[in-house]
């Protein structure tokens, strides 16, 4: 029974400071809530995929496909012999390929967000073998130019049975003229999803080569389907073989891969915010123990023991952590449906479902409360319970600090090593070199953690150059500032962090967009650029178009890619449809760019890593498994416009699938002495038809390539904002309790004769130099981390660093705007400190 007075005065305690409680509490439910966010959101968007997937296949036995996502296909010749063979009944093949639904004037595409649009082959229950899609309304196509289309995609659109529409197809021609003659109902019509289905013969026309088909449904004949199954694997090895559980199992696992990706992306912004929490909270119970060492003594004095002291503190910590973790567990719901409200107001394409809180959310993120807190309350726990009883009542004690030496020491040896693992990875590229970066980056960030103490107090005494218009008042709110470095720093380390890597990240941005536009412009010559939507490319028929139709143009060039094998790695080529010499700066270092037939050109990189020279011949695997012999005919220096390799149209007829045909960009010459201006209004004519083309200059296409990493930084910000957040948060928290630890003193100043309002001033020029002396060392560590790594991102093409001054500088001045704001709260409460009652309060 003797921990029950503890327990009671550990309770009382949190009860009496309900302020202080909150601030504490509020670090914990944000951190917590953004790792149970993380999770539920994944675990929804998962539950939702596998009910899509639970129908897919349904009623195959066996499905035969090719072992490469973009292969040919399966040749049909196969899938006749498929059929004759003993054990199958009937077989089923399919077609399928991405197209653009138009509206029906045909001047405007059906926008999805990021989900897809697909077309495939419409087969009559009398032919099919898995269950088929169910008709809501209308019928089925029978013909060509017949469309059925599925009701959310239906209602996306506007169309309903009856209605005369568009539909452009990216590896063919102009748009084609359809009628909705049925609308149909899939599993999870949600997301942005349309799906089109073609009569079989016109599917065919659109989306093969004429002899291969993209998979084949098998329903089996007097035998189980395992065992026919069984049989076809025997017979063909180079194609996959599997029964409809093993089709939704290989479906389940990518969707599964890929929302790993996105669970670990949300769950590294969560840890951040964590991390930020910690040293908030860790901050918080130093200042609380301090503030308390009298209290502590006394309850030393009258008889608790060390442990019983020390538990008192922690069994707080473990009150804050629970209340804290269960409300960041109904808090990560929130954020999660507010995270997925988000992404559907961006039309990115998710599916959306009822939300999932799995029982290892649960229990994750209450343990991980529970565990930071309790952590970050140990130490000044167990100093605590350390005192001696005699000298934690003497009131200098409680002002005295241990000797910053050795914990500068080791920042100072971490400080080096961690530069020196930064440097030592920025000489290289990939995972490894980024991995080192990693590291280093950590020992700095521990560098910091130990060394900020020491650096604060001269830091801060510079930038109190700032504030001395503000005459005595400023020098005090300097003083004060320096008087606790510990407190300063740790209140600072938050903000730090933040900056840390929004500076990162500015500068990733800022390079990405510079070695852009370098690239545009040293490397491209032409004078328009054609482009599309990522995932659709350039339909071909539109460099076609353009030749006919363009009389000023002098060279239309379409860049492809295409993909092969060598050995076991897989490689992209390039493949231009024209002269590249005419729109593109590129310099062969040794050989020749002539392309014949079955001659590459080989960037100089990727000839030094296989070890190919000039007039090798090289065997490369198409992804249908066709061996080709190449002939290496000249070596060029790295661009990424042009990848490792190019190869010759005739190879890109041969091995590219018909209906994954299409052009990342034509790049377009105009003639000697042409008018620009005239012939850009001559090849928007000349394009309209397929409508998702975009005629850009070289300017317009830097622009909008700039428009796309704002788009992926934006996002990162977003996330980023809950950890500035909380550093913010946590500046106003130890303010508060400063407030409270120098309550004396500030009643003597307004004893003395000092004004409220100068008391406000002083609190709030003190939080103005703590968060500005953050804001500047976080934003120099962002700096040396960001070359860092942006050093191992050469290979990817970003090849320039550059420097986001004016961000840094809004940083800057925010950061101060910040500590300002932060400090209202506590300096109202300072100056509102009643002088005769702080100086009698012991």
């Amino acid at each position: 029974m003797a921990g029950s007075p503890m327990r009671k005065v550990a309770l009382r305690n949190l009860a009496a400071h309900k302020v202080r409680l909150a601030l504490t509490l509020l670090s914990v439910v944000l951190g917590t809530a953004f790792i149970a966010g993380s999770f539920v959101f994944t675990d929804t968007l998962q539950r939702t995929f596998d009910g899509i997937f639970a129908n897919q296949a349904k009623g195959v036995d066996v499905r035969v496909s090719p072992k490469e996502r973009q292969a040919l296909g399966v040749p049909q010749s196969l899938v006749d012999q498929i059929a004759r063979m003993d054990g199958v009944r009937t077989v089923a093949p399919s077609v399928n390929g991405p197209v653009v639904l138009l509206y029906p004037d045909g001047k405007k595409a059906v926008q999805t967000g990021g989900a897809p649009t697909f077309g495939q082959s419409y087969l009559p229950p009398e032919k099919a073998v898995a269950e088929p899609d169910k008709l809501v309304e209308g019928a089925a196509p029978t013909r060509e130019g017949e469309i059925a289309i599925n009701t959310g995609g239906a209602e996306r659109a506007g169309l309903k049975v009856g209605d005369k529409t568009k539909v452009l197809i990216p590896s063919h021609g102009p748009p084609i003229d359809v009628t909705v003659t049925g609308i149909y109902q899939v599993a999870s019509d949600t997301g942005g999803f349309i799906g089109l289905l073609f009569d079989d013969t016109q599917a065919r026309k659109l989306f093969t080569d004429g002899t291969h088909v993209a998979y084949v449904d098998i329903a089996a004949a007097g035998i189980p389907g395992d065992q026919l199954r069984d049989q076809l694997s025997a017979t063909l090895k180079d194609y996959k073989v599997q029964n409809g559980e093993q089709v939704r199992a290989d479906m389940k696992k990518e969707i599964s891969n890929a929302l790993n990706f996105i669970n670990y992306f949300l769950l590294a912004f969560g840890a951040i915010a964590l991390i930020v929490g910690t040293f908030i909270i860790y901050n918080t119970f130093s200042m609380i123990v301090a503030q308390r060492l009298r209290e502590l003594a006394l309850l030393r004095a009258v008889g608790a023991s060390r442990q019983q002291v020390g538990r008192s503190v922690v069994a707080e910590a473990f009150v804050i952590g629970l209340i804290g973790s269960a409300i960041g567990l109904a808090g990560g719901v929130g954020l999660a449906f507010g995270l997925s409200a988000l992404l559907n107001a961006f039309d990115l394409g998710l599916p959306t479902g009822s939300m999932a809180v799995l029982p290892r959310t649960i229990v994750v993120g209450m343990l991980v409360g529970l565990l930071v807190t309790m952590v970050s309350a140990y130490a000044p726990a167990r100093r605590a319970a350390k005192i001696p009883p005699v000298e934690a009542m003497r009131e200098e004690f409680a002002s005295a600090g241990d000797s910053l030496r050795l914990r500068t020491l080791i920042g100072a040896l971490l400080a080096v090593a961690g530069a020196v693992l930064v440097v030592i990875g920025a000489q290289s590229t990939g995972g490894n070199a980024a991995l080192t970066v990693g590291i280093g980056a950590l020992a700095l960030i521990l560098a910091v953690l130990l060394a900020a103490p020491a650096v604060s107090r001269p830091v801060v005494a510079v930038l109190g150059v700032l504030i001395r218009p503000f005459g005595p008042i400023g020098r005090m709110a300097r003083n004060n500032a320096a008087r606790n470095p510990r407190r300063t720093a740790a209140t600072a380390f938050a903000l730090t962090l933040g900056l840390m890597l929004v500076t990162a990240i500015g500068m990733l941005g800022a390079s990405a967009k510079a070695s852009v536009s370098v690239l545009v412009d040293k490397g491209v010559q032409a004078d328009y650029v054609l482009a599309g939507p990522q995932l659709i490319g350039v339909p071909l028929g539109a460099g076609d178009a353009v030749r006919k139709s363009v009389p000023q143009v002098a060279d239309v060039v379409g860049i492809r890619g295409v993909g092969f094998k060598v050995g076991d790695d897989q490689i992209l080529g390039t493949a231009p449809d024209g002269p590249l010499d005419s729109v593109l700066n590129y310099d062969i270092v040794r050989g020749t760019d002539t392309i014949g037939d079955h001659d590459v050109l080989v960037s100089e990189d990727e000839a030094d890593k296989r070890g190919w020279k000039v007039g090798d011949h090289v065997d490369l695997v198409s992804l249908d498994a066709k061996k080709i012999q190449v002939t290496v005919t000249g070596i060029y220096k790295k661009t990424p416009l042009l990848g490792p390799m190019v190869v010759s149209p005739k190879m890109y007829d041969e091995t590219m699938p018909v209906n994954f045909r299409t052009n990342f960009l034509i790049l377009v010459k105009a003639k000697p002495g042409a008018d620009l201006t005239e012939m850009r209004a001559d090849l928007e004519k000349a394009t309209e038809q397929f409508v998702v083309v975009q005629v850009q200059d070289r300017e317009e296409f830097k622009g909008a390539q700039g428009k796309q990493i704002n788009t992926l930084l934006a996002i990162l910000y977003g996330l980023l904002a809950l950890a500035v957040v909380i550093a913010i948060l946590g500046i106003v928290n130890t303010l508060a309790l400063s407030v409270v630890e120098r309550r004396r003193e500030i009643g003597m100043l307004r004893a003395v004769g000092m004004q409220r309002a100068q008391i406000r001033r002083t609190i709030y020029l003190e939080s103005m130099l703590i968060a500005v002396f953050g804001a500047i060392v976080g934003m120099l560590l962002g700096l040396g981390l960001g070359v860092g790594f942006l050093r191992t991102l050469r290979d990817l093409g970003i090849d320039q660093i550059a420097i986001p001054w004016n961000q840094l500088v809004l940083m800057l001045v925010s950061s101060a705007v910040v500590g300002v704001l932060a400090a209202l709260w506590p300096g109202i409460r300072a100056a509102r400190t009643p002088p005769l009652a702080a100086i009698a309060d012991l």
